[in-house]
């Protein structure tokens, strides 16, 4: 039993659990270099960052 993979149906697509974990590890460690990223970063690299961001979607900033 353990050799046959197990697939999930959605919307007509089959994704494997090979498929899924990679996804998963990947959101892992790519949520991990963010955090890691943003504990190290300078304040204001985090400030100009997200002013960029609020005009780049056209969000009132100031």
């Amino acid at each position: 039993m353990l050799s046959q993979q197990i697939t999930s149906q959605t919307s007509g697509l089959e994704i494997s659990d090979t498929t899924r974990i990679g996804a998963g590890l990947f959101a892992l460690f790519f949520g991990a270099f963010l955090l890691y990223f943003t504990v190290f970063a300078q304040a204001s690299v985090l400030h100009n960052a997200a002013h960029d961001t609020r005009h780049a979607i056209t969000a009132p900033c100031h």
